[in-house]
């Protein structure tokens, strides 16, 4: 047994960063100024509000109207990333190809790309006129303006979140123990279904709530492919906007309390199904 380096404590060995203490005050800081003291300005606005008005703000029918709007593309639009981006994430792993690294590339496009500008692109596209619009629309099929635009804006500036919370565990998954699977007779559904969902679930489920919380605040790129009809396809948060242009704070504080309420609760129940899931598979272990 090598004998301790001189001035070296257990207890710094573990302090990996210099001036941990400077430098966790700084984050805590910085973590305050940005995000807690908005947040916490929003929750104090909309309890200013008082029970009465801030219901009555809540079940008016354009409010409910836009909440209904915005919770059912949001939905939507998570079941399909589920999918879609799982399957991604399993194609840029478990397989070589050309244009592997381009197509990696591009699952970043929707966090590197303006949303309006994805919202301008997607309307050129699907429009009467446009490349894919000019096919659905003389088959019935109208995207702009309905809720099918809303649904695609939202998947589109959400999609990246699955791909890249399942990609990296994915990629650390030891390939001995599906192989272990395979020699004791389990068909490729049950290995994945018995073997790699459990290890991937808890960062499966991260991408699928923050997905989800990405699509409840998106603004940018549904505004340009929704038309923003009144009790049609206008969601939560150009409401949230539109009562503020008309200095209506108080009903656009509500509406922003909701969707951050719905948020926050999103969060917690996914850290709370990821740590059941991760004491699972500890006990498992």
């Amino acid at each position: 047994m090598s004998p301790a380096m001189p001035g070296f404590s257990p207890a710094r060995q573990r302090r990996v960063l210099p001036g941990f203490g400077l430098t966790m005050g700084v984050t805590l800081t910085y973590l305050g100024i940005i995000v807690l003291i908005p947040v916490a300005a929003l929750v104090v606005k909309g309890a200013g509000i008082g029970p009465a008005r801030f219901w009555d703000i809540l079940t008016a029918p354009r409010t409910l109207a836009a909440l209904r709007l915005t919770l059912t593309a949001a939905a939507i639009a998570t079941v399909i990333n589920a999918v879609y981006g799982l399957l991604m994430a399993w194609v840029l792993v478990r397989y070589q190809f050309p244009g592997k690294r381009v197509l990696d590339a591009l699952m970043d496009i929707p966090f590197a790309l303006p949303t309006a500008v994805a919202g301008l692109a997607l309307s050129a596209l699907f429009a009467g006129n446009g490349w894919y619009g000019a096919i659905l629309e003389p088959l019935g099929i109208q995207v702009v303006y309905t809720l099918a635009g809303v649904v695609i804006a939202m998947t589109f500036t959400s999609l990246p979140f699955v791909v890249r919370t399942v990609q990296p565990v994915l990629e650390d998954l030891d390939p001995q123990i599906e192989e272990a699977a395979r020699t004791l007779g389990a068909e490729p559904f049950t290995i994945f279904r018995r073997v790699v969902l459990p290890v991937i679930f808890p960062a499966y489920l991260t991408g699928i709530t923050l997905s989800f919380a990405r699509s409840l605040g998106e603004f940018g790129a549904v505004i340009f492919i929704a038309g923003n009809l009144p009790m049609k396809t206008e969601i939560a948060s150009l409401l949230a906007v539109i009562r503020l242009e008309e200095y209506d704070y108080n009903g656009a504080a509500a509406i922003a309390l909701v969707l951050l309420v719905i948020a926050l609760a999103l969060l917690a129940v996914s850290n709370l199904l990821q740590s059941r899931a991760l004491r699972y598979k500890a006990d498992a272990a």
